[in-house]
């Protein structure tokens, strides 16, 4: 059966880098709907400005266009053994949408749930940039790049993504703690969630979500 594994944590959990490493070792495709926003929001039409402007202020895009990314994207051939969510869902609306679409198309859904400190997210978030050419993801105090604010990928300037400035860090923290960490409370009422440590090593996070991924398949 396949698997359809949904990371949960706040912003700054590392969500986004430990998808990547998943996506290597069992290759599933990373479904990240931060980084789908954010190409859109680079287009200059009335839908691309508008999700710019609700990154930019930390709120949360609305179900609906969620909705249909998800829904899109996901019926790609590549997602048909499997795939690893990473930023949905965030309100309980969009896990029951979720929910639906795992159900009827016969898939296993996993929810795993890095937890971090807060003044650890705070820390890492302010310290996060990005390379804007090949989406390399660097942390200035804990995994900095060779040469200072440059990617070791393809040299280009690094950048801090705009909700990554301490007033939109905040909100952010403040939509999570509204929105999203009830959708855990949601799974961990279904008994579906698988609770990780997200505080130590990224090695060491990975171990554990290796573990927790091949318990499930091995079932």
């Amino acid at each position: 059966m396949a698997k359809v594994i949904v990371l949960m944590g706040a912003p700054g959990a590392g969500k986004g880098t430990q998808a990547q490493l998943i996506s290597r070792r069992f290759g599933w495709p990373q479904i990240s709907t931060g980084d789908i926003l954010r190409e859109m929001a680079e287009q200059d039409t009335p839908l691309g400005r508008h999700i710019k402007g609700v990154l930019a202020s930390g709120r949360l895009v609305s179900d609906e266009i969620l909705a249909d990314i998800i829904q899109e994207r996901t019926q790609r051939d590549d997602c048909r053994g499997g795939y690893i969510l990473d930023g949905f869902p965030r309100t309980i609306h969009q896990a029951e949408l979720l929910d639906r679409l795992v159900r009827e198309r016969g898939h296993e859904l996993v929810v795993i749930n890095i937890a971090v400190a807060r003044q650890a997210l705070v820390a890492r978030l302010a310290a996060r940039r990005i390379c804007p050419r090949c989406g390399a993801v660097y942390n200035m105090h804990s995994r900095p790049p060779r040469e200072d604010e440059l990617c070791d990928r393809c040299g280009t300037p690094l950048r801090r993504r705009a909700d990554d400035h301490p007033d939109a860090i905040q909100k952010r923290l403040e939509v999570y703690q509204k929105e999203t960490a009830p959708v855990i409370e949601y799974y961990r009422q279904q008994k579906k969630v698988a609770e990780i440590d997200g505080g130590r090593s990224m090695d060491e996070v990975f171990e554990d979500l290796v573990r927790v991924i091949e318990e499930k398949n091995g079932r």
